[in-house]
């Protein structure tokens, strides 16, 4: 079955608005799927999905032991819940560091300005690097997204600033809480993968196995994982943008993989 539980709009970091990805799963042939944006659920205002299934979700960035770590919801409610609040406190938190980026940038001579960078979100409720980025291609002062990143907005670069999210232990409860199905995003993306063990133990459902960029051994390996410590699997694209997501929305798995999730969330 083709399904994606993990994509997102220009709500947040994407650059699609959310009919226009709805009409790209439809193309795809996505039965099932979820807009995933980060620290935001904006993108379900008034959505017509036009008979797709659609399971809401969201993506919440936290830190943990120096590691970046992505926790996704899904299952919840569009209306006020306990997580209303957090995701509040997540959107501050990015103004924030956006402000200290430019601020920096600015220091070393990258003439930016918070207002250029709200204005490559498209009025998105969670702003971060990627709009930097953006906002420095379109002034001309790097060539491409790829070198903003390289050469300024990760460690040691001029605009990088350490991101002060929630815990990943506090995402979980605050998704339990709002009555949703929490799931690590990407593990084959972590630097210390012994925190998948960690938050298991404290409260986590689900692990996206099938993800874009996982291979078949990470794959496997992460199937073993879910199967020895009790966790459903999900599948999701990570779609942002055509031009950064070759392979396009949609994931291709076995039904039998996803029956569990699907359960949880019926």
């Amino acid at each position: 079955m083709i399904v994606d539980f993990h994509s997102h709009t220009n709500a947040s970091d994407g650059t699609l608005e959310p009919a226009q990805l709805v009409a790209a799963m439809r193309k795809r042939g996505v039965g099932i799927f979820s807009i995933t944006d980060h620290d935001t659920l904006r993108a379900y205002d008034g959505l017509d999905v036009d008979g797709a299934r659609l399971i809401p979700g969201i993506e919440i960035n936290t830190t943990w032991r120096g590691n970046e770590v992505h926790v996704l919801g899904y299952g919840l409610p569009l209306n006020d819940s306990p997580l209303t609040a957090t995701l509040a406190r997540n959107r501050e938190a990015r103004q924030a560091r956006i402000a200290r980026i430019v601020a920096q940038l600015r220091g070393a001579g990258y003439e930016i300005s918070v207002a250029d960078i709200a204005a490559e979100s498209s009025g998105g409720d969670a702003v971060g690097r990627p709009h930097v980025a953006r906002a420095l291609v379109r002034a001309g002062l790097v060539s491409d997204i790829d070198t903003a990143f390289r050469k300024l907005l990760t460690s040691g670069g001029a605009g990088f600033v350490p991101s002060t999210h929630i815990t990943p232990i506090e995402a979980i409860d605050v998704i339990c809480a709002s009555g949703g199905v929490p799931v690590l995003a990407h593990p084959g993306r972590l630097k210390d993968q012994t925190i998948v063990d960690d938050l298991a133990a404290c409260g986590l459902v689900g692990l996206e196995v099938f993800y874009g960029t996982h291979t078949p051994g990470q794959v496997a390996h992460y199937r073993a994982l879910a199967a020895r410590l009790g966790l459903v699997m999900t599948a999701g694209s990570d779609f942002h943008d055509a031009r950064w997501n070759a392979r396009g929305v949609g994931m291709d798995v076995d039904e039998d993989d996803l029956r569990p999730f699907l359960e949880l969330v019926a």
